[in-house]
């Protein structure tokens, strides 16, 4: 069993059940069910976060794409109410505990009147009032509460809604303009496409791989580059990523389609994926190197300017019983020590090791947080910071592009997918 299954069945799984329950219950609560009510919602909850689990145990997730999609709207509409509906449940708490203090502070202290008979007994006082049933009138308060519910529940389900259905297919070509002191002037304006995090699978069809397409095309780059993470986690669907590259590959980009393993490619198997892309027209550099030239293309021999365009291997490899990994000292002797080093790696974290090695690393992996919901919370997990866009370290730069596909449920909410087209200059 991989680190990866460990961590999402101990405790990715838990976590998810146990928040959706608690907001199912929540939910129940505030439409004014009783307890059996609010169970009956909770066990729908339960059993439509099973559907993709199920589905892909019994590998029918793309015959049952629409209920696997169910399952995930569920999942994530639960997830993304949490917080709003956890803060209006502690606001109805502490607004509770006030209202008792106040209550309790305006009632007189009790006082003996020597001229009666006996003191007040208990049976004088005045009755407490009847409890709550279903259909009698509620308070201000536990009206404001439900209306907090209700609208957390809108929110977080209009979200996931417009997430999965457009965010995930708001295509974006970002122009990047990048300069590098060593490269040649003669190569100003050189354009490299950048692809990443595909993801080719049950979500990322023919019709997904042809908008990528569009967009290279739009984009008239001199080099495409493919930087990991191209297949999801299924070896079967190899062929249509092998028809994407041969597509690319007619394109006519000068120096042709170039690519990198990312980790999800060694899920589904990192051989396959990588004899698929090569059979297919395009460059695999893992721990390799390849010269650019600055014109026309030439023989080895004649290559004086241009830039060294390296390729490492995934820097996760190793976490799955694998003996691959980057080797960055041997991809550095494909380089050249005058010419301009452009690095491609799958993770961006790999920049604190190259950074001062390369002038410029191209990376995806963290799909730009994927769900960005008020709050990025991709930059509470990513130790290294680098989530998505441009940064400089050391006098070297990295881009980490958004990724044009989905992990995990198929939503984008704040980060929509992205073709890069980088435009190099001299610096």
């Amino acid at each position: 069993m991989s680190p990866r299954t460990i961590l999402f069945l101990a405790f990715i799984l838990p976590m998810v059940f146990g928040l959706s329950g608690w907001v199912a219950h929540r939910a129940g609560e505030a439409i004014g069910l009783a307890r059996r009510g609010r169970w009956t919602i909770t066990a729908f909850v339960w059993s439509a976060l099973c559907l993709p689990l199920l589905l892909r145990a019994l590998d029918l997730v793309e015959p049952a794409l629409a209920v696997s999609m169910l399952g995930f709207a569920v999942a994530l509409t639960c997830l993304l109410s949490f917080p709003s509906i956890a803060l209006v449940q502690i606001i109805d708490a502490i607004t509770r505990r006030i209202a008792r203090r106040r209550a309790a502070a305006s009632v007189p202290s009790p006082t003996i009147d020597e001229t009666a008979d006996e003191a007040p007994t208990a049976s004088d006082a005045e009755p407490p009032p009847a409890a709550r049933i279903d259909g009698s009138p509620i308070t201000r308060r536990e009206a404001i509460r439900r209306a907090g519910v209700g609208a957390s529940l809108i929110v977080g389900g209009g979200s996931t809604a417009y997430g999965m259905t457009f965010g995930r297919h708001d295509y974006a070509l970002e122009e990047i303009p990048l300069s590098l002191s060593r490269l040649p002037r003669t190569l100003d304006g050189y354009t490299i496409a950048q692809i990443s995090d595909i993801h080719v699978g049950a979500f990322v069809g023919d019709a997904e791989l042809r908008a990528a397409e569009a967009l290279i095309r739009r984009a008239r780059p001199d080099l495409i580059v493919m930087t990991g993470d191209l297949i999801d986690h299924d070896i079967r669907y190899a062929p249509r990523l092998g028809e994407l590259v041969r597509r690319l590959s007619n394109l006519g980009a000068r120096d042709g389609v170039v690519a990198i393993a990312g980790n999800h490619d060694y899920y589904a198997g990192v051989d396959d994926v990588l004899a698929t892309l090569t059979e297919a027209g395009a460059r695999v550099l893992r721990n390799d190197g390849v010269l650019i030239p600055d014109g026309e293309r030439a023989s080895a021999a004649e290559i004086t300017r241009g830039f060294s365009l390296l390729g490492v291997d995934d820097l996760w490899a190793r976490r799955y019983g694998n003996v691959g990994g980057p080797d960055l000292p041997r991809t550095l002797g494909f380089a050249r020590p005058d010419q301009a080093r452009v690095l491609l790696c799958h993770n961006p974290e790999f920049f604190e090791t190259a950074s001062h090695e390369v002038d410029l690393q191209l990376s995806g992996h963290t799909h730009g947080g994927q769900v960005t919901f008020l709050v990025r919370p991709a930059d509470l997990f990513l130790r290294h910071g680098f989530v998505m866009g441009r940064y400089q370290r050391e006098g070297s730069q990295l881009y980490v592009n958004r990724g044009f596909g989905t992990a995990g449920p198929p939503i984008r909410i704040g980060t929509p997918p992205e073709i890069s087209r980088i435009v190099l200059s001299r610096g």
